[in-house]
């Protein structure tokens, strides 16, 4: 068995499920952790964040749930309102950091979160995921050319596609897959013994 999880960088919900994550994580060893890029902002919703006016409330909602931290620089964004949220670009982040550190794809997954949504960076660009390598002790160079490489664009693909087949709609989903089964963990929000109690329920 194991644990799939499929997020969405971009999503403020997710950001706020990084804790229960964590802890899950951490209190199953013995289960390996699948992350799944979603893709949120696609196609005609990559416009810029002002025309997504529940934002800030969203995130106020979110703080106060789960203790997730928005930064000063990512406020500052918001603000600004002309930044693009791009979750292709995204994708092929998470499946560059998956290909260079495949064990650590789960805390990979939550440190490009706070690259956006605490430090204010653009997961469109290089220069995140070369400061997310030095951060995680990963090789810096290699991290950015499988970002850069021809191949990445259709593993971001691959992730849509999979968490398409995996019946998921919304992010974050936390889901225990044991061969053809499927079982939901969570859904937007949960802590780490709602989990847990899943889990051994399943």
């Amino acid at each position: 068995m194991k644990l799939v999880y499929v997020f969405d960088a971009y999503c403020g919900w997710s950001h706020g499920f990084s804790g229960t994550l964590s802890e899950v994580a951490a209190r199953h060893p013995e289960l390996p952790v699948e992350v799944v890029s979603g893709g949120l902002f696609t196609g005609s919703r990559r416009v810029p964040i002002r025309q997504f006016g529940y934002v800030q409330g969203a995130n106020a909602k979110i703080a106060e749930l789960t203790g997730a931290e928005f930064g000063a620089a990512y406020e500052q964004l918001i603000a600004d309102g002309s930044f693009v949220m791009d979750s292709e670009a995204a994708a092929r982040g998470v499946a560059a950091l998956r290909h260079v550190a495949p064990g650590r794809a789960a805390e990979l997954a939550i440190a490009l979160q706070r690259a956006f949504y605490v430090d204010g960076l653009n997961l469109s660009e290089a220069a995140t995921y070369r400061k997310v390598a030095d951060e995680a002790g990963l090789d810096a160079d290699a991290l950015v050319a499988a970002f850069e490489g021809a191949e990445v664009p259709y593993k971001a693909a691959d992730d849509f596609r999979r968490a398409a087949e995996l019946g998921v709609t919304g992010f974050p989903t936390l889901l225990a897959v044991d061969g053809d089964r499927v079982t939901p963990l969570a859904h937007g929000h949960a802590t780490a013994d709602e989990v847990d109690r899943r889990l051994a329920a399943h």
